[in-house]
């Protein structure tokens, strides 16, 4: 199951922040604990509901039909149709997969090194712990507008068919897939500032993916690189996210070392982000 799953999903995770702030669980500020989850395999991230960006306050309303910006989404929307069942279009599938241990490996090529529990264990937890926060400053926004995704509008398949009845019942404005990947790679560029070019690009081409997908407008994509970038400034100021950023870029430095390969075929996903959407 994706770890993104609604409103409800939203509504359960407000419940467990404001129960972890109340009692102190999450722990101290820059010290590594045990983290509660939300659910199995998801994790308390590290800031209260009100210390996130506001969406709602932040964003301007999506694109009205007839303006330059919604002609851009449609045309957008359009020409990722040729994508369809490409290597590009694989890769968004792929792309769609919040849920861990797959999602780990999402900039493993661009680091050139592996992301799992068991070769990083402190950046594995500092991506699933992130991935609640960055979800969490879209909400808002996303229940105000509850704007229609493309497929709903233009009829066309999607990468990810068994997600479409949930989609549906989900606003798609701002896209959280593309929040998310946007936020990795500027916390992962901090880390290993050597790959920033390699990072930056598949930050990139994972929010692109949401387009290649037919389930997010092309103005989706681009407010959720601004919740992404806008959660991680805000996470900077917290001790624990700060500590934990720290013992990441050490566990990066302890596997290069050991000389550890990428998990994923990076030749393969080199070829799909050559198919690029947007020229």
């Amino acid at each position: 199951m994706n770890i993104l799953s609604g409103r409800g999903w939203r509504s359960s995770l407000l419940a467990l922040i404001v129960f972890t702030t109340l009692t102190g669980c999450v722990g101290v500020p820059g010290k590594s604990m045990a983290v509660p989850e939300l659910r199995p395999g998801v994790l308390a991230g590290y800031l209260p509901t009100k210390a996130l960006p506001n969406s709602l306050a932040l964003l301007p309303a999506p694109p009205a039909k007839g303006s330059a910006a919604y002609a851009l989404d449609e045309d957008i929307a359009q020409k990722s149709f040729s994508l369809r069942n490409t290597s590009r279009w694989r890769l968004a599938i792929s792309d769609a997969d919040l849920d861990f241990p797959h999602a780990a490996g999402t900039f493993s090529c661009a680091l050139n090194a592996p992301i799992s529990e068991q070769d990083t264990p402190h950046l594995y937890v500092l991506l699933r712990r992130s991935l609640t926060d960055v979800l969490q400053s879209t909400h808002l926004a996303k229940d105000k507008y509850n704007r229609s995704h493309p497929f709903m509008l233009n009829q066309q398949p999607i990468c990810t068919p068994d997600e479409k009845a949930r989609l549906e019942h989900d606003g798609s404005y701002p896209s959280g897939h593309a929040a998310t990947g946007w936020a990795w790679a500027l916390m992962l560029g901090e880390i290993s500032p050597r790959q920033i070019d390699a990072i930056l690009a598949r930050g990139r081409a994972f929010g692109e993916s949401r387009n290649v997908c037919n389930v997010h407008w092309h103005s989706d994509v681009m407010q959720g690189h601004f919740m992404g970038a806008g959660t991680v400034a805000r996470l900077h100021a917290d001790a624990t996210f700060r500590a934990d950023l720290e013992a990441a870029r050490e566990d990066l430095e302890a596997v290069r070392r050991k000389g550890l390969k990428p998990s994923r075929d990076c030749d393969a996903e080199a070829s799909a982000m050559a198919l690029q959407l947007i020229q």
